[in-house]
């Protein structure tokens, strides 16, 4: 529904780095030598955008009126009711998707990135100033040029990781 769900807080400065360093658990390195830590958020109100989003749609021509108006009429009547576990997948699954996305646009103009989830979620948002009912923690990404390569990992081969029916 294009609904945008992830919010980022950019941790580029010495005192931001100081107080989420207890916070990073086992990934002090990254949260060290990174030129930015990147917190990626959910918003549980994300649905709220929706009227601004579609209508910014339909001013730049990329959507007919009719198609915001059924869209919307949807989205109001079918988001802010979800129980929290499928807006929580909805939030998770999109911010994901959105972080992976930034992973590879990074890589493409030469930053490393390094995603993580071991860190102190239930600290988080509070941590930097967020809304921790409002504001889920999906991951971290540190972001940066390396200063030595990293080394190879090993993926499972697709026999292992598909089942065909």
């Amino acid at each position: 529904a294009n609904l945008q769900p992830w919010r980022v807080v950019v941790v580029d400065s010495k005192e931001g780095k100081e107080k989420l360093r207890p916070l990073v658990m086992f990934n002090t390195t990254q949260n060290d030598t990174s030129s930015a830590m990147l917190l990626i958020f959910g918003d549980n109100k994300f649905y709220e955008n929706a009227e601004y989003i579609y209508n910014m749609a339909v001013e730049k021509g990329k959507m007919p009126p009719d198609v915001r108006d059924s869209q919307l009429s949807a989205i109001k009547s079918h988001y802010p009711s979800l129980s929290k576990t499928v807006a929580n997948d909805v939030i998770k699954i999109d911010s994901s998707l959105f972080s992976m996305q930034l992973m590879l646009t990074a890589r493409a103009y030469g930053y490393d990135t390094n995603p993580m989830a071991g860190f102190e979620s239930d600290k988080l948002a509070e941590a930097f100033e967020l809304d921790s009912k409002r504001y889920i923690p999906v991951m971290i990404l540190s972001i940066g040029k390396a200063a030595e390569p990293g080394y190879d990992s090993l993926r499972l081969s697709p026999e292992q990781i598909t089942f065909w029916r």
